[in-house]
């Protein structure tokens, strides 16, 4: 048999990852205009603060559904670990945009801009997955998702040590020293986030592919 539809019920689970994740690439779109465009900051954290309760949202009907069905289409420890990994994504952009705007940052570092194209493309990738999720077939194609998501993780990882050693390498105002440390460390751990799902994804293909 070729399907993990046999096992009822079923859509409801991948429809909610599927919108998540595009909830999470709405978030990440909007941190990266925020970082080009910073003249609209607190517009963008507004959107951002109601992307992150319909995140919530998302996550509270899983678990809520979870709770209650007999057979999910996957095994719970992987629906929970999607779960809270694509809740976290949603949470660590809205709260890097929203410590630029706490601490009165005056325009983002090169370094920021760059992480923000990464979150775009990480959040991007996937999503591009999710539907892959819905058959052992198509999760077959999900491998080279998995390599684009670790790729874009790493390229992160450097990023965030380059402006690191920035800040405390050359001279800066201490204050913003401590702002951008935060800010950094939060854009990177959305890259992180987005690699817990990636390992997932690829233990589902191990297990059902």
């Amino acid at each position: 048999m070729d399907g993990l539809r046999l096992r009822k019920p079923s859509e409801d689970f991948f429809s909610w990852f599927e919108e998540a994740a595009h909830n999470n690439v709405e978030a990440a779109l909007l941190l990266d205009t925020m970082c080009k465009d910073f003249a609209r900051s607190e517009e963008v954290v507004r959107q951002l603060h109601d992307l992150e309760h319909k995140g919530d949202g998302i996550a509270h009907a899983v678990y809520k559904k979870l709770n209650k069905v007999f057979m999910p289409p996957l095994d719970r420890e992987d629906i929970i670990a999607i779960t809270i990994a694509l809740d976290d994504v949603m949470d660590h952009i809205h709260e890097a945009g929203d410590a630029m705007s706490i601490y009165n940052i005056k325009e983002p570092t090169n370094v920021a801009r760059e992480l923000a194209v990464v979150i775009v493309g990480c959040t991007t990738e996937v999503e591009k997955q999710m539907p892959n999720l819905r058959n052992r077939r198509s999760m077959r194609r999900v491998e080279e998702g998995i390599i684009e998501i670790h790729r874009l993780e790493n390229q992160a990882d450097a990023l965030f040590r380059q402006g690191t050693m920035d800040l405390f390498h050359k001279p800066h105002d201490p204050t913003q020293v401590i702002a951008w440390s935060r800010i950094y460390e939060t854009m990177e751990q959305v890259t992180d986030r987005c690699e817990d799902i990636a390992d997932v994804l690829r233990g589902l293909v191990i297990k059902h592919a």
